[in-house]
């Protein structure tokens, strides 16, 4: 088949160019993204320039193709789709096609172009790809010894910065845990100086507690034995004749209060209680005789006879009172 004439590639580049300069084209690896299954530092091995599907193609399919791929604007992607490709494999079959030389001389500066802006862009597996179709096309072009360190260079740089940011961000892990182990122990140790003042605040109570019952108990003792010895005492002399009980006139006898245990258990009994009366009528002496229940209305029985009043007598007079306590 003859080759179609020279001077009809170039509008075709002109208007695909044209178009080139507006839009880029579209490609399948992410921005920043190293090349798939590979770690971002590791410089991955160039593809194949041209694929084995355009490469089985005919000669006259080639040419076709490259002519619509020049027409949408499908330059030197996406791969295996694309003008650079068609004219590598058309020019493997026909090498002495000036027109297909011309034509990939042609488009070479702007896949030098767009090798260098997916470099840029971390696009490491499109920047390999161009990087083959550069070389195939012109394994000498003074651009590619510039284009590989840059491909590595850039790599090495977000391999460097993956790195730091996953020490950062293990740092900051770190950091976090640390605070949080810092917090439980704060929250432990105030837990337990919690439990600890409790329990000092629970041993004061209880040792206040038994002074409480120790004096209470201590008191029912000192007043037990004086009971004890006012029964034991032996009873006063006998009041002059001249001043007898029968001359006795009360002048006050308030009523003893009831002690309030004893009223609410609904405890009665009786006192009988020896009195000493003065020449004025106060209350002198007075000591329990005999009391039933024994101690439980005691005290307030003598309380009571001490504030008794008589008339006013020549001569102090001993007489002895019962005094009775009923709840009703």
């Amino acid at each position: 088949m003859s080759v179609k004439p020279r001077h009809a590639l170039p509008l075709l580049l002109l208007f695909a160019l044209a178009a080139c300069s507006k839009q880029e084209p579209a490609t399948d690896v992410p921005a920043g993204q190293p090349a798939a299954g590979q770690p971002a530092a590791k410089a991955v091995p160039p593809p194949a320039a041209v694929s084995e599907q355009v490469q089985a193609m005919s000669a006259e399919q080639l040419r076709e193709s490259a002519t619509n791929a020049l027409r949408d604007n499908r330059i030197y992607a996406p791969g295996g789709d694309n003008a650079m490709e068609y004219y590598l494999a058309l020019r493997d079959k026909l090498p002495t096609d000036a027109g297909v030389t011309s034509a990939l001389t042609d488009l070479l500066p702007y896949t030098l172009i767009a090798a260098e802006q997916s470099i840029a862009r971390e696009e490491f597996t499109e920047a390999q790809r161009l990087y083959a179709l550069i070389e195939k096309t012109d394994p000498k072009a003074p651009a590619l010894p510039r284009l590989k360190q840059s491909i590595a260079t850039a790599q090495e740089t977000v391999a460097r910065r993956a790195q730091e940011t996953e020490t950062r961000t293990a740092a900051e892990e770190q950091r976090r845990q640390q605070e949080q182990q810092r917090l439980a122990q704060q929250a432990e140790q105030q837990r337990q100086a919690e439990a600890a003042a409790a329990q000092q605040l629970a041993a004061q109570q209880e040792t206040a507690r038994q002074e409480a019952e120790r004096q209470a108990a201590a008191q029912r003792e000192r007043e037990a034995a004086a009971a004890r010895a006012a029964a034991a005492a032996p009873p006063p002399a006998s009041p002059a004749p001249a001043a007898s009980a029968a001359t006795l006139r009360a002048i006050s006898t308030p009523a003893p209060r009831y002690p309030p245990e004893a009223l609410r258990a609904g405890t009665s009994g009786e006192v009988l209680v020896e009195i000493t009366v003065g020449t004025d009528g106060s209350v002198t002496a007075a000591r329990v005789v005999r009391s039933n229940p024994a101690r439980v209305f005691d005290r307030e029985a003598i309380n009571a006879v001490r504030r008794w009043k008589f008339e006013p007598v020549p001569a102090p007079v001993t007489t002895r009172r019962t005094i009775g306590f009923n709840p009703g």
